[in-house]
């Protein structure tokens, strides 16, 4: 018997899915310290074969203690930066997950999967369970992309997606938030270096473009995923009153956020809705306990949250930045080959 059989036990933590890996102590009061290597053997053989594991059961004194088994991975944990909704820094590479009001749902996404650059591993720590719902849904890309009809795959992995994005104003994130700076200047710079258009406009505020990809291999196991967030920043994901208020008020250009084909084009509603039914049919649900840490394979599993009642706090940090331009470096570094 293996050390690692020893002082962890497995198991599918939802019945009707390999994702995501339910991993415990053999014994209670083990802390995430304690089995470290255990853990991290177990992540380097899991890890890309489920696209996530779930830690339960063990003892997690803090969010610093979260802070500490993150970063013992290896990697930096990363600042927030180029973001798209609110949060909050908790510690150094920690923050809340998105600071949206508890009634509201955020669809299925993969982080950052808006931009040409990403991080490929992400945590979640869950501090304090809601009462009620405040769950994370997950799914797997692989089977997302597999199951995206093919013309849509197509025409998206052909023509890649536009994000036109429009800041502050009481209706978005301002862009001193997004870019952590108030000089233009650093915003400027920051978008030349990373292939995003930038247009300050009359009122002081910012327009950014950006042409990305639909779908993106995974640069460890070669799988396609599909990798994009346009089924939520398209117009259609809010609330028709929201979408029709906001139409009334604001040309299509100043909208907060709008996606594109990648060519400028309008992309039909109908499209979007397929998609929103494949993520739904994908969707793997299960309730947070206190205590729990979440690791996820960014590229190979999207998440989400439910609404919920009551207090909550769950934290997230990031690590491993990506983009699709270092693909035989990031192979290199991880000292893993691609199967």
């Amino acid at each position: 018997m293996t050390a690692m059989a020893t002082v962890l036990k497995t198991t599918n933590l939802v019945m009707t899915s390999p994702l995501p890996l339910l991993v415990q102590p053999a014994q209670p009061g083990l802390s995430l310290h304690e089995v470290f290597a255990e853990i991290k053997a177990l992540v380097d053989e899991q890890l890309y074969l489920r696209g996530g594991l779930v830690l339960r059961d063990f003892a997690v004194d803090n969010i610093a203690a979260f802070q500490a088994f993150a970063a013992a991975f290896g990697s930096p944990l990363l600042s927030y930066e180029f973001g798209s909704t609110p949060r909050s820094n908790v510690l150094d590479g920690v923050y809340t997950s998105t600071e949206y009001p508890p009634h509201q749902a955020i669809p299925l996404h993969n982080e950052q999967a808006y931009t040409l650059e990403w991080p490929m591993k992400i945590w979640f720590y869950c501090a304090q369970a809601a009462v009620q719902g405040g769950e994370t849904p997950i799914a797997d890309s692989r089977k997302i992309y597999q199951k995206i009809h093919a013309a849509i795959r197509e025409r998206f992995t052909r023509h890649g997606l536009m994000y036109v994005r429009n800041y502050g104003n009481g209706l978005d994130v301002p862009w001193s938030q997004v870019f952590n700076t108030t000089d233009r200047a650093n915003v400027t710079h920051y978008c030349q270096n990373h292939g995003i258009i930038c247009e300050w406009k009359d009122d002081g505020e910012l327009r950014t473009r950006q042409v990305c990809q639909a779908v993106a291999q995974h640069p460890i196991t070669c799988d396609w995923v599909w990798f994009n967030q346009a089924h939520l920043f398209h117009i259609s994901n809010l609330a028709a009153d929201v979408r029709e208020t906001l139409l009334e008020l604001l040309d299509e250009e100043d909208l907060p956020r709008q996606v594109y084909y990648g060519d400028g084009s309008a992309i039909e509603d109908s499209v979007l809705a397929e998609i929103r039914a494949v993520l739904d049919e994908e969707t793997v649900i299960f309730p947070w306990q206190t205590g729990d840490v979440m690791m996820l394979d960014n590229m190979l599993t999207a998440h989400a949250r439910t609404p919920f009642t009551g207090p909550r706090k769950v934290v997230v940090a990031m690590a491993e930045p990506y983009a699709r331009d270092n693909r035989e470096r990031f192979i290199m570094d991880n000292k893993i080959f691609s199967r």
